[in-house]
């Protein structure tokens, strides 16, 4: 092996955990994101203006670590469009509740 192919891998290897840990995050915020939106949904109660903003505010962390994924390379742009489009209609549907 090269000495470029082991600095190569070691890069390769750098990147991917660097990936990973990004990815996790994401997928961590947009669990949290799900969860309160799913509590909200089956709760009976009308949705108040705390629960809104609170909602928003997760929605904002999300919507900034997925940019940050995609300007990073760790998600391609039409995912990220996804997500946060899907995100966003639960949200709207929860609102007009």
């Amino acid at each position: 092996m090269t000495q470029s192919a082991r600095k190569a891998l070691k890069q390769n290897i750098k990147k991917r955990e660097r990936n990973l840990a990004k990815s996790n995050h994401i997928k961590k915020l947009i669990k949290d994101l799900n969860t309160f939106l799913n509590s909200l949904e089956k709760s009976s109660k009308k949705v108040t203006a705390e629960n809104k903003k609170e909602a928003y505010v997760k929605l904002s962390e999300v919507y900034q670590a997925v940019d940050k994924a995609v300007k990073k390379g760790v998600l391609k742009r039409n995912t990220a469009a996804r997500k946060k489009s899907n995100l966003a209609q639960k949200l709207n549907k929860i609102e007009k509740k």
